[in-house]
């Protein structure tokens, strides 16, 4: 007797050191897209089944977990939001043959070589830090520091901001903060000549939290803008960790401006879920699966074909619609292009409204 049941693996950071409130809302995408699809009639009237894993935002568990659920029979993965955690998951799924769709790592090249198994649903750091970039620029800022762990993450995105603002002129600083106490980085930014905003490529919440305290109690700081486009300002906890230290900070955010009908029922649900406001993380999660869904539907639950069927699909996401292709540069699966906005949180009320600053559309939005 056939399996019963379609299996596919879930990843998500729900313990520190990962970003736990991205998993959280990760997590939530996830499990309701997994509902509706099932809802829906799942694949040819066989449920799919999630087997959700917990990376800790660590390399070592996602790959050891996702070996294992290979061996459980999965017929494709979904999730993660860290790169450092999707690179090695996307390069052991395309060697296992595994199709895996990444719902929201952003480092361009997760996988080494070119491949139609990995597709993934987030922009790349490329084409959202440029877009970053450009709301600088147009922000009038003419120095802008760096304050940054040296990593392929943040050097990258740094080495994206650099070219970018350095065709017009502006000058770029890194401040290798390894080592540094929170008043060492702000001293040091203060030496900076007309630095006019500091950008926080490290790790959250520490040393994070602990440099914006210090730049904010200098007062040859008074008035620099601090950005995050790591996006991390999306999450309440961001607000409960800072308080009134950083209102105000422009960050990295996948979503238009109006959501549709079809988008707004699925963040509507998603809310009374999370009690609290569904962010772009939540989104992403559910758009990655019902690509996945739909890919499994098509190529009949037979996991050997559903990596071919990957790039032919056209899916009315909560965003937009999702189809995928191999934009320059980039050796997997591709959503070209989700929605990106540059936008700020007004203050650190339970509703933390955003003001948007800067824009860029997504070319079709449904669903």
């Amino acid at each position: 007797m056939g399996m019963q049941v379609v299996r596919v693996g879930g990843f998500a950071p729900l313990t520190p050191p990962g970003l736990v409130p991205a998993g959280r809302h990760l997590k939530a995408g996830l499990e309701l897209g997994i509902a509706d699809a099932n809802r829906a009639g799942g694949v040819h009237g066989r449920n799919i089944e999630l087997l959700l894993r917990d990376t800790h935002g660590r390399a070592d568990l996602a790959t050891s977990a996702l070996a294992d659920l290979h061996t459980a029979g999965v017929a494709a993965v979904v999730g993660e939001f860290h790169s450092a955690v999707a690179r090695p998951l996307a390069q052991l799924a395309n060697s296992l043959r595994l199709p895996f769709v990444c719902s929201s790592a952003t480092l361009d090249k997760l996988t080494s070589a070119p491949t139609d198994l990995v597709a993934r649903i987030a922009p790349p750091q490329s084409h959202g830090w440029r877009i970053y970039a450009d709301y600088l620029l147009a922000a009038g800022h003419e120095h802008v520091a760096f304050a940054i762990q040296p990593d392929e993450y943040w050097s990258s995105g740094a080495a994206v901001i650099e070219a970018r603002l350095g065709k017009t002129g502006a000058r770029c600083t890194r401040i290798d903060v390894t080592g540094l106490t929170g008043p060492t980085v702000a001293g040091r930014v203060a030496e900076l000549h007309r630095v006019d905003a500091l950008l926080l490529l490290v790790g959250y919440p520490e040393p994070l939290v602990g440099i914006v305290a210090a730049v904010r109690s200098d007062r040859r700081l008074d008035h620099m803008l601090i950005g995050d486009p790591a996006g991390r300002a999306e999450f309440p906890d961001w607000s409960r960790l800072l308080g009134d230290d950083l209102p105000g900070v422009p960050y990295l955010r996948y979503l238009p401006r109006t959501l549709s009908e079809g988008g707004a029922s699925v963040a509507s649900r998603l809310a009374r879920r999370l009690g609290e406001p569904p962010s772009f993380v939540a989104l992403e999660g559910y758009d990655a699966v019902r690509v996945v869904a739909e890919a499994l539907r098509v190529a009949g639950g037979d996991q050997t074909r559903v990596g071919r069927v990957l790039g032919t699909l056209k899916v009315a996401g909560t965003r937009g619609v999702v189809q995928f292709s191999h934009p320059p540069g980039i050796p997997v699966l591709q959503w070209v292009w989700p929605p990106v906005q540059v936008v700020a949180q007004r203050g650190a009320s339970e509703r933390r409204p955003v003001s948007v600053l800067h824009e860029e559309h997504a070319k079709t939005v449904a669903g």
